[in-house]
């Protein structure tokens, strides 16, 4: 579904097999934690890009099926409508041993035949079996090569190379060095995060050697989404500089907006200093200690600098699309 002009460059991309002629620009929209939801995830993938969420953005398991209940059978009605195959859409499960929820959503995961799961924090063989065992595939978040080398001894099918400036847990290193060295092990399908707003650095993410994009932040700035008014407003009044890496709020180095982060009243002199990692404590309801971390501090990425307005999925995608094709000519 690449556009005429751009289908010979996109016919050498490695994506997966159950992915072709279902795309109309090679995007995969990142999973923003209380950001996305299912009018986001539909919207996109009606419109021809990947759309993904956390499974803990709803509190409960039960909240989970429910949202894969109404996503898949919008999606159905879509296609049996238009007769036009709309793009997979995929999970965010956290892989890690604070997260209680892992098996009961994996289990919902298996039981709806999500097309795709996007782990982190932590590349585990026996979840990518378990997956490609009903015919999804995985990727995996990796912000360092070594996170990345062991994603790729997990046999996922993609990594997604989030580099330095991504919103969200981030890394830190360049994009071009992140991406390179990668490619010096991997063959398979690659992604790249960071500060991508537009097609023609869409189109860029490919030339440097990437599959696909992996386009968060902008994507906070749609009608769709499920930010506040105010993380929305943040965005377009913060730049580059106003964003912070830190390991302080989640224990994992992160990007969040600094002017939320003096909001909720942390400590800015003492933003390094990691704290414990808990994905159990999302599960707090707001109004506990653990309220600030989930609730109150807005993430986001460098690219903020690049947003000025707030329009919807459909457009946003249409505005990508024109773009890529005119960086393609």
């Amino acid at each position: 579904m690449f556009s005429k002009e751009s289908s010979t460059r996109c016919a050498n991309q490695t994506l997966p097999d159950q992915w072709q002629n279902r795309l109309t620009i090679p995007v995969v929209m990142a999973p923003m934690f209380l950001v996305s939801g299912p009018d986001l995830v539909i919207a996109g993938c009606k419109k021809g890009i990947v759309g993904t969420f956390p499974a803990l953005n709803q509190r409960t398991s039960e909240g989970l099926e429910e949202w894969l209940v109404q996503i898949t059978a919008e999606l159905s009605d879509f296609e049996q409508q238009t007769g036009k195959q709309p793009a997979p859409f995929g999970v965010n499960l956290i892989v890690h041993e604070s997260n209680p929820r892992l098996e009961a959503d994996l289990t919902l995961c298996i039981k709806y035949q999500v097309p795709l799961v996007i782990t982190a924090l932590g590349a585990m063989r026996d979840v990518v079996n378990r997956v490609h065992d009903y015919g999804g595939i995985v990727f995996h978040d990796a912000a360092s090569v070594r996170h990345a080398k062991k994603a790729a001894a997990a046999n996922v099918d993609g990594i997604i190379a989030v580099s330095g400036g991504a919103g969200g847990h981030a890394g830190t290193l360049n994009p071009f060095a992140l991406v390179e060295e990668i490619r010096t092990f991997w063959n398979k399908t690659l992604l790249l995060g960071g500060c991508i707003n537009h097609g023609h650095q869409v189109h860029a993410a490919q030339l440097m050697g990437a599959d696909l994009a992996y386009v968060g932040t902008r994507f906070i700035n749609t009608l769709e989404s499920r930010a506040p008014s105010g993380h929305k407003a943040m965005v377009i009044d913060s730049s580059a500089e106003d964003i912070v890496h830190t390991p302080a709020v989640t224990g994992v180095p992160s990007n969040f907006m600094k002017q939320s982060l003096i909001n909720s009243g942390y400590d800015m002199d003492a933003l390094l200093n990691p704290g414990n990692v808990n994905f159990g404590e999302k599960l707090t309801p707001k109004g506990t200690d653990s309220s600030k971390a989930w609730q109150d501090v807005w993430s986001a990425g460098q690219g903020v600098g690049g947003i000025t307005d707030t329009i919807s999925c459909e457009r946003l995608v249409d505005q990508m699309i024109n773009e890529y094709n005119e960086s393609i000519r």
